[in-house]
């Protein structure tokens, strides 16, 4: 297929492209970032530099093509003002879709997140209902980082409403890859009583990537929310005994696929895709969550 991928030189996006050309699908990367103007390597995707935010941009970038995968975005509400994180994320979700709608794509791909339910970022801390949480949890966002993300998956439910467009919303959980794992898994590993608002979650990119390809090429008809986080949490650690330890009996522990599972429950993800995640923080790093000396083995 003709792919376009938005935030393509983001960690999550540049994976993806990857992920999507070895598959051998034809794709159109796009980013802010400006393009490099000479001759375009064989194993260059195409791209396109776009602001998402401007609606006739959008649309020149996704005409022609048969799916979008929606990468792009701020990733986080603690480094811009509130109104400009809801206001990108939003505007540039909603040109996307519209977008997509109107030149009658087949399949989009948003890439949501784990902050989705809420208690990530609240202002007035909250904790799960229970754990592993799935995609049956309440959603109760407060910050303007999840609010829009939560905005554009009811987007896409009214992109199926009104057209034949059939999406896939991922919601990811904290990513992360060989430049990063030491520096945000590290502590974790060393030191497990470290607070953790995702409950010890994450995901590896090229796992992540892995799950927006059979997105791309999944058949699945109308709209589907899934989390993706790999199934083993970032301490190695019985998640019972972390959340326990953290917050008594507060929190119901239900059963669990492992000893030391993730915090966010995959179970959807994997009945729905055929996704499985093979990739662990244990690759990259050693029992004292030191990055080991070898590369570790990765398939992008």
């Amino acid at each position: 297929m003709k792919v376009v991928v938005t935030g393509a030189r983001g960690k999550v996006g540049s994976a993806a492209v990857r992920a999507l050309q070895h598959a051998g699908h034809e794709v159109r990367a796009s980013d802010r970032q400006r393009p490099v103007f000479e001759r375009q390597l064989d194993d260059e995707p195409d791209y396109w530099q776009a602001e998402l935010t401007d609606a006739g941009a959008t649309f020149a970038l996704l005409r022609g093509a048969d799916a979008v995968v929606h990468a792009a975005a701020i990733p986080d509400p603690a480094h811009n003002p509130a109104h400009v994180v809801f206001a990108n994320n939003l505007m540039a979700a909603f040109n996307v879709i519209e977008a997509a709608v109107r030149w009658g794509l087949r399949r989009l791909v948003n890439i949501s997140s784990e902050t989705v339910p809420g208690f990530l970022f609240a202002e007035r801390p909250w904790t799960p209902h229970y754990v592993p949480f799935d995609e049956d949890h309440p959603v109760l966002p407060q910050d303007p980082y999840a609010l829009a993300k939560h905005f554009a998956e009811q987007l896409c439910d009214a992109a199926v409403r009104r057209s034949d467009l059939r999406c896939i919303s991922l919601r990811s959980s904290w990513v992360q890859h060989e430049g990063n794992y030491e520096r945000n898994i590290g502590p974790l590993v060393r030191d497990p009583s470290l607070p953790s608002a995702n409950f010890y979650s994450y995901i590896d990119v090229y796992d992540l990537a892995d799950a927006i390809r059979l997105a791309v090429e999944s058949d699945v008809v109308g709209h589907e929310v899934m989390f993706v986080a790999s199934p083993d949490n970032a301490t190695g650690r019985p998640l019972a005994d972390l959340v326990r330890a953290a917050h008594g009996d507060t929190i119901e522990i239900r059963p669990l696929p492992r000893e030391d599972a993730s915090g966010t429950g995959i179970a959807k993800a994997r009945r729905v895709l055929g996704w499985e995640p093979t990739r662990s923080w244990r690759d990259y790093l050693d029992d004292d969550g030191r990055l080991r000396d070898s590369d570790p083995h990765r398939r992008a």
